[in-house]
């Protein structure tokens, strides 16, 4: 490697919404010319896309075996947090800590340039220090929840000042300049955000401490979105004095004919019935690998997408409640949508399906990585939130103009087939939702510029060369 190169080492937390954008992150890298470490264990990178032929050499997949733990508390094919029932993943950060030391000799030996690490894995920051090597941290955070967390900071004299309970504080929007946000949560997520972010778990650490340690360690934090979309929100913080820096939206790239599932089987039945719809006639339905419904809220789904009347391509992962797939979905629902639409129980290659011309709105989770995805297309978004950051981003989407939301029991959470069915109707069909759809495909003109994004990776990579072996920023 010349002295003119940048090495970047890249510590990713076992989660696929996590594991997915930090490769993407450096493959953007890699096509700047960056070598780029890329550490994780072995199952989740057979996992995880190929990296282009072309970038191969410059983008290292360092495997690292996941510890096991005593009395059988982790599975052995369990290496990322889908693999596991929500109440067992404080058990894969255990293993997940026990990494420490061999990244520790990694590192020592390859001496990077940079580190480029998740919330996650607290003890970096140790690591970063005692070798001297500047760290960085790649937040999955839109940078509107950002600034909705930048007002929880009790350590921050500004913010004491103007105090209030901090049940008050998660359902009040963050005070942004001029601007009149509306991103907060609702009363029926606040206690799933405590279990999940501020609760004691098995490795002594919880999330929200393991993201003090990194941030307060970081020389900067990188966020995957562009001013052109939230420049709103892209101010300082209040409780983050360091450089925020945009890297982009990372758009994944199209796949060469040779590799696309579509055209191949068991995917051509999808494919066939996808091509005989009508442009942007189609809503698709997917909330990923990790989201843990009810059978309540599977039938309540089913029973919206029913009532909806509409042609609907619906990705579902397998409950785990479920004894076989047809236990999956209400009885009569597959006789009710015959011939209207087609579900597929388990993985599917849904990018490709949200680049078909047939598709014209989705219904998912308001991840962001999915809200990407689907934007590229100009696809207009129907929103139904479930854990962590969804609904932040699920507000910001809505106040974007690009989205509508499911309505929900503001105590429970609890929502209606008929909540689901309204929403997908205004969303794709009825007149007071067109403007909904004409914001929708305008976004592409952001979402879908590839040029545009680059941009941002060639302005990260000019920070990365610039700042290289320097004691602050």
């Amino acid at each position: 490697m010349s002295k003119d190169s940048i090495h970047v080492v890249m510590v990713p937390w076992l989660a696929f919404g996590h594991l997915s954008p930090f490769l993407q992150l450096s493959i953007a890298l890699a096509k700047e010319g960056v070598h780029v470490s890329f550490i994780s264990t072995p199952r989740n990178i057979k996992r995880l896309p190929k990296v282009p032929a072309n970038l191969a050499p410059l983008v290292n997949l360092v495997e690292f075996p996941l510890p096991s733990l005593n009395n059988n508390l982790l599975p052995a094919d369990a290496e990322a947090t889908l693999d596991l029932p929500t109440d067992k993943v404080q058990y894969l950060t255990v293993a997940y800590d026990l990494l420490q030391e061999p990244i520790r000799h990694f590192i020592t030996r390859e001496r990077p340039d940079w580190i480029i690490v998740d919330f996650s894995p607290y003890w970096m920051a140790e690591i970063a220090r005692d070798l001297d090597i500047p760290m960085i941290q790649f937040s999955m955070f839109t940078a509107a929840a950002l600034q909705f967390f930048g007002q929880l900071d009790s350590g921050n004299d500004e913010i004491q000042k103007e105090s209030k309970p901090l049940h008050e504080l998660l359902l009040s929007p963050p005070k942004c300049g001029d601007f009149q946000s509306t991103v907060a949560y609702r009363k029926y997520e606040v206690a799933e955000l405590f279990a999940t972010i501020a609760a004691e778990n098995a490795s002594g650490k919880s999330s929200l401490e393991r993201e003090g340690i990194v941030g307060n360690a970081s020389r900067a934090m990188v966020l995957r979105t562009c001013t052109e979309f939230e420049s709103e929100y892209l101010v300082q913080p209040r409780n983050y004095t360091k450089p925020l820096i945009p890297v982009g939206l990372l758009l994944p790239d199209e796949l060469p004919m040779e590799e696309r599932n579509l055209a191949q089987e068991p995917w051509q039945k999808i494919s066939k019935w996808l091509n005989e719809q009508k442009p942007r006639s189609v809503v698709f339905v997917g909330f990923g690998s990790e989201c843990r419904f009810s059978k309540t809220q599977v039938y309540e789904i089913a029973n919206g997408i029913q009532l909806s009347g509409l042609p609907f391509m619906w990705i579902l992962q397998k409950p785990r409640w479920a004894l076989n797939d047809i236990d999956a979905l209400p009885s009569g629902f597959g006789a009710a949508t015959d011939g209207r639409g087609l579900v597929h129980i388990g993985w599917a290659p849904q990018k490709e399906i949200l680049a078909h011309p047939a598709i014209g709105g989705s219904l998912f989770h308001a991840g962001w990585g999915s809200a990407i995805e689907t934007l590229q297309y100009g696809h207009v978004l129907v929103v139904l939130p479930f854990v962590f950051d969804q609904g932040l981003n699920a507000r910001m989407l809505v106040e974007k103009g690009v989205a509508v939301e499911v309505k929900r029991n503001e105590e429970d959470g609890s929502f209606s087939g008929n909540d689901v069915a309204l929403s997908l109707r205004e969303a794709m069909v009825l007149e007071e939702g067109e403007e909904l759809r004409a914001r929708a495909r305008k976004a592409v003109a952001i979402f879908g510029d590839r040029k545009l994004q680059d941009s941002y990776v060639k302005n990260f990579v000019e920070y990365l060369k610039n700042y290289r072996g320097t004691t602050s920023v």
